[in-house]
């Protein structure tokens, strides 16, 4: 099979993790006969310094005619000035809304041989295997928003959290299908105790379960006790679908229960056309350069872009089982290492899991 895979290193240490990336899907094509070709394209903060724009019509473009995309990281505090004219996170913003990419998938697995490294205690996160689906255009982040001038000087902020019914609909779907092809259990969070938006959630949510998929466990819980559930039972849950604002919180949360954030891939995709593959960190200027940062996490994503854009479910696991043979054989980066442990860098973890891919 041939497919058109851009990458999008972004800013930080993006471009160190994604060339890992780029490196684990060029070797899965020569092991099962695909010949991918990479595009390489700017988005985030250098997209604004060379373009003045944190996604150029180029990216985009680039990104339309691709089979999937692989992104790194965007950001940093050379960009963080509130006053700016435009952000590099706008750039993701507006590459979900173009490309349609309603749904962020985001599995939260615990290692065995990394459950001490677990903020919690063993006995709590142990067994842990959470696919959280957060939808992705919707809410809070892309509702009306405003300030206002009042006349003693003060200001005003609005930000609107705003739904419409095939919005709930089209991702409650998505969760729904991916819990009967895992434990069957399918959870919905929301706010409808307070929330409008939230009651509206509700009642779509449930309404699509009954009705076309009845052969599933279903319960809903409010975001405030969900986010005390992640950290008292989470091996309780399997799939868990809720919103933009909520997902965004509760997955950030949830991120720590394997002990890194360097682990966690996700998924953005859409109806059709190709899907955006990212780790869950951010660009981590603080290491940037130094050739420490974990690259697991957007080589899992890798795996995820041959899973959901490609249809490559044995290549996807073959990825897969590789960074656990390695994760198993005792290789670390810093971020995992312990006190008395060696840590490897960027690229030598990258070549362990190449290694692991060629036997």
């Amino acid at each position: 099979m041939n497919a058109k895979i851009v990458l999008l290193p972004g800013d930080g240490i993006g471009p160190e993790v994604t060339e890992e990336g780029r490196k684990v899907l060029a070797a899965v094509g020569q092991k099962f006969g695909h010949e991918f070709s990479f595009e390489t394209h700017p988005i985030g903060g250098n997209a604004i310094d060379d373009f003045g724009d944190p996604l150029p019509e180029a990216t985009l473009e680039a990104c339309r005619k691709s089979d999937g995309i692989l992104l790194g990281a965007v950001g940093g505090p050379k960009w963080d000035d509130p006053t700016a004219k435009t952000r590099p996170e706008a750039g993701l913003l507006k590459i979900r809304k173009e490309l349609g990419l309603f749904a962020n998938l985001r599995p939260i697995t615990t290692h065995e041989f990394l459950l001490d490294s677990s903020p919690l205690r063993r006995e709590i996160v142990e067994g842990t295997d959470i696919l959280f689906i957060r939808e992705l255009t919707g809410g809070i982040y892309f509702g009306e928003s405003k300030i206002e001038q009042n006349e003693d000087g003060s200001e005003t902020a609005t930000s609107t959290m705003v739904y419409s019914t095939h919005e709930v609909e089209r991702v409650v779907r998505i969760a729904a299908k991916a819990a009967q092809g895992r434990g069957g259990h399918l959870t919905s969070v929301d706010k409808a105790n307070v929330l409008e938006a939230s009651r509206l959630w509700r009642k779509v949510a449930e309404r699509v379960v009954k009705e076309e998929f009845p052969d599933l466990k279903y319960d809903v819980v409010l975001v405030d006790a969900m986010a005390m559930h992640l950290i008292s039972r989470p091996s309780t849950f399997d799939v868990v679908v809720t919103g933009n604002m909520f997902g965004d919180i509760l997955t950030d949360e949830g991120s720590m229960l394997p002990g890194s954030m360097g682990l966690l891939p996700s998924a953005s995709i859409g109806s059709d056309g190709p899907g955006l593959y990212e780790p869950i960190h951010g660009s981590a200027p603080d290491i940037a350069g130094l050739g420490i940062a974990n690259p697991l996490a957007t080589i899992l994503a890798a795996a995820m872009l041959l899973r959901h854009s490609l249809s490559m479910e044995e290549e996807a696991v073959a990825i897969e089982k590789a960074v656990d043979a390695v994760l198993a054989a005792g290789h670390r980066t810093k971020d995992l290492a312990k006190e008395n442990e060696v840590a490897l860098g960027t690229i030598e973890m990258g070549e362990k899991v190449l290694a692991e891919l060629s036997r």
